[in-house]
């Protein structure tokens, strides 16, 4: 491992280990992050978790869906087995979808604090009817930018 490799892992607990935890909390403590190596840059970084599954609350019966998210991050990026383990933590968790792509999205803007993201939770029909729940979050100083821009522009 090279130096530059060592410098961005500091930190991380859950790549390269075995880990155990509960399938029904999907808490925000499982995720991990790592220093942006191109904070200069606007680039998008791009998950698809197509095996998703969690209960719905009502029924206990199992709502199946891909989880897309989708970042341009600021000073820090998502460490990808950690979000596989929080992804895996909804299996037994009881939660409207609407509830955990929103939970999903505050959880990565908590941790992140990206310049823009984007969740998208798309389910599988059950009852004949498909849902897709779809997130956007602006960093706050990049929507004031926006406004300002288009303020100047009225």
């Amino acid at each position: 491992m090279n130096a530059e490799n060592s410098n961005n892992n500091s930190g991380l607990t859950k790549l390269g280990r075995p880990s155990s935890f509960r399938y029904d909390n999907p808490d925000v403590s499982i995720l991990e992050a790592f220093a942006n190596a191109h904070p200069e840059r606007d680039y998008r970084i791009t998950f698809e978790h197509p095996e998703f599954t969690s209960l719905c609350p009502m029924t206990g019966q199992p709502d199946f869906g891909t989880i897309r998210l989708s970042y341009v991050p600021d000073a820090l990026c998502v460490e990808s087995k950690s979000f596989k383990l929080y992804m895996g933590a909804f299996r037994s968790h009881g939660s409207f979808m609407e509830n955990l792509t929103n939970k999903i999205a505050d959880d990565l803007v908590s941790l992140l604090r990206p310049r823009r993201l984007r969740v998208e939770g798309i389910f599988n029909a059950r009852g004949g009817t498909s849902i897709t729940v779809r997130v956007d979050y602006t960093a706050p100083e990049l929507a004031a930018e926006r406004l300002s821009a288009l303020d100047k522009l009225l």
